[in-house]
């Protein structure tokens, strides 16, 4: 008999994991797409040091704010980081984040293609002292091509690439999709490239320079709408809360005014989804045995489940599992699943206070208080529970 441990007893039973650590990145970026990518790579064990202009990054006081006045959404993006503050329009402090950054790993940006080398931090500059450095740049359309020199953003980026034109109903303008979707994919593929490139770098000893498109992010989403342009001439268009691949596939309104999302793609979940609305028969239906069939009857599939999704009110238990605003946090799942090996909270406001413009990072200082804060950490001192401690910044 196999014993299956619950996340709670593996993640006291196992040793602590860490992959990235060690790795020094620093992060001159601002509001989603860099500290998006960087808040991941700390999230894996990496020392994430992050520049911050004097009046501090713009997402500071974005969405609602904290009781410090420093917004919620910063805060998650931001934790685990190192903060210093430098204005790179001062020649002295171009030259001290240069210090910093030919002794760290990574460096990940997003600026606009070109600007950074004009302080002396480009790609080129930077390798020529440091050849195994890994330098990620994240931009609205590339490092090169017809309109690199463009700002970008992550909704022009989602617009162009064909996402918000899909997103909707058909009688109705595109619409957003409620989250920053552009820059949040673009920095996840930073991530997936520095981590790339870091394993290279392990068989050559050669660096790389991961150049991340917010347009390209956003179109690699778009699953089968390209090829089934070229090859069979169809257009996309808007479907609201139909999915035209396969079916079921809704969110239908409940007795109590609520929401309740289906999803019963495969032959096997149908049937199960037949059974629990007490008309089994349908499984057998030729109108609904194959997903090609069900898709040609989806109309009148989805008004057949409407009318049971109707009949329902959701209990307390379904309650707690919605997908509403906020609720979902709170499912005991997300809690005692764990996000990271082990976050810490958000701790910007006082490290920034001690990384004042002056005090450059010294990477063989940072390494030895980090083996003394681990020694202290480790002994006589069990391991505590995870429980989310990313989604409860302080």
């Amino acid at each position: 008999m196999h014993t299956i441990l619950d996340y709670e007893t593996a993640s006291r039973t196992r040793p602590l994991v860490r992959p990235l650590e060690g790795i020094m990145v620093l992060e001159i970026g601002s509001t989603v797409a860099g500290p998006a990518a960087g808040r991941l790579l700390a999230d894996f064990g990496a020392t994430v040091i992050k520049v911050e202009p004097p009046e501090g990054d713009h997402l500071r006081t974005w969405g609602t704010l904290s009781g410090d006045g420093t917004s919620w959404w910063f805060k998650s993006h931001n934790r685990n980081k190192t903060f210093v503050s430098f204005d790179l329009h001062d020649p002295l402090d171009a030259r001290r984040v240069r210090e910093i950054a030919l002794q760290c790993d990574v460096v990940l940006e997003n600026f606009r293609p070109g600007k950074l080398a004009e302080w002396g931090l480009g790609y080129e500059q930077l390798r020529a002292e440091r050849p195994g450095i890994i330098y990620v740049s994240i931009s609205g359309y590339g490092q090169d091509g017809p309109y690199a020199k463009r700002p970008g953003f992550g909704n022009i980026a989602e617009c162009m690439s064909g996402m918000r034109y899909m997103t909707g109903y058909p009688d109705r303008p595109p619409v957003r999709t409620g989250i920053s979707i552009g820059d949040e994919i673009a920095g996840l593929y930073a991530v997936v490239g520095a981590t790339m490139a870091l394993l290279a770098r392990a068989k050559t000893g050669e660096g790389d320079h991961v150049d991340v498109s917010l347009v390209e992010s956003s179109l690699s989403l778009m699953e089968a709408l390209l090829p089934e342009y070229v090859h069979a001439g169809i257009v996309g268009e808007r479907t609201g809360n139909r999915y035209l691949r396969a079916a079921p596939n809704g969110t239908y309104r409940t007795r109590d005014g609520r929401w309740l999302s289906v999803s019963a793609n495969s032959q096997p979940i149908f049937r199960r989804l037949c059974a629990v609305m007490g008309q089994p028969h349908l499984a057998d239906d030729p109108a609904y045995a194959t997903n090609q069939s069900r898709m040609e009857h989806a109309e009148e599939l989805d008004g057949i489940i409407a009318r049971w999704v109707a009949s329902l009110d959701l209990d307390g238990s379904a309650r707690r599992r919605r997908h509403s605003n906020g609720t979902r946090l709170l499912d005991r799942r997300y809690r005692r699943r764990p996000a990271d090996a082990r976050s810490r909270r958000y701790d910007g406001d006082s490290r920034r206070e001690r990384n004042r413009r002056g005090d450059v990072w010294d990477r063989a200082a940072h390494a030895q208080q980090s083996r003394h804060a681990r020694s202290r950490r480790s002994r006589g001192r069990p391991r505590s529970r995870c429980r989310r401690p990313d989604l409860r910044a302080d």
